[in-house]
């Protein structure tokens, strides 16, 4: 899916779920920013774009830090061109029992996934509005239906199902759109880690998992990766205040 000239602004692009969905958005044509919180660690990614022969720019931003968001988007809209396309997929996990969560890991990933959403989208939509044409996608999470130990985490991507639904009424006018994709058990770096929390092997805990998924296996980062490019694409311009759960299955 082949649309004019844009630039994409993905949140957590260096790995995992975000250098996929960074590779397939210039693989759709998007200029594409790389934003993480290393700078550097977008080096590889950005690489892989180029390879594919598109664009991109690697740039550091704590995205719960209002002034680095604003610098973000407009080093952005300065190298590459306004922004019109934002994923915002940058997040972190602080798991515990609610009994054992500190105020510092809710408040760790509430800045993040709540606050880095709000703030990256603020400072974006002002190129979309004015371009009459936009798209930003949130990631959300099966977690926001409830998830033992992640109190935090359901509660952030819950709130982001709410954030979306709010945009995409206020903004729809000025023809930005605003979706949610939530998955389910994609392998990455961050589920691998899970599994040696547990004491597995990555093999074993995906086998475990795909037994309770309806088409039999896990997600893969491209799963999600084509999610996005849908909701990116001029296809899905009457599309918004969608929450697409990307899981291989229903849900509860």
């Amino acid at each position: 899916m082949n649309f004019p000239q844009r630039t994409a602004i993905v949140t957590g692009g260096a790995r995992g779920i975000g250098a996929e969905i960074c590779k397939r958005l210039a693989a759709d044509g998007c200029h594409v920013a790389v934003v993480d919180l290393d700078e550097a660690a977008c080096a590889e990614t950005v690489a892989a774009v180029e390879e594919l022969g598109g664009k991109a720019i690697a740039v550091g931003a704590d995205v719960s830090d209002e002034a680095a968001v604003q610098a973000a988007v407009d080093r952005v809209a300065s190298d590459l061109g306004a922004p019109t396309v934002l994923v915002n997929n940058a997040g972190i996990t602080r798991d515990n029992l609610l009994f054992k969560m500190s105020t510092v890991d809710w408040d760790s990933v509430m800045n993040v996934h709540l606050r880095g959403a709000f703030l990256m989208s603020r400072a974006a939509q002002q190129h979309m509005t004015e371009a009459s044409w936009g798209r930003i996608v949130n990631l959300s999470s099966v977690s926001a239906l409830g998830n033992r130990g992640q109190a935090n985490y359901a509660a952030a991507k819950a709130g982001l199902q709410g954030f979306t639904k709010t945009l995409a009424l206020e903004l729809g006018r000025f023809g930005v759109t605003v979706n949610a994709i939530a998955p389910g058990f994609i392998a990455t770096e961050m589920t691998a880690a899970t599994a040696d929390r547990l004491g597995m092997t990555f093999d074993d805990f995906k086998a475990a998992n795909a037994k309770a998924i309806a088409v039999g296996r896990v997600g893969e980062p491209a799963d999600i990766a084509n999610a996005v490019s849908y909701f990116a694409g001029e296809a899905a311009g009457f599309v918004s205040g969608q929450v697409l759960y990307v899981a291989g299955g229903p849900t509860d």
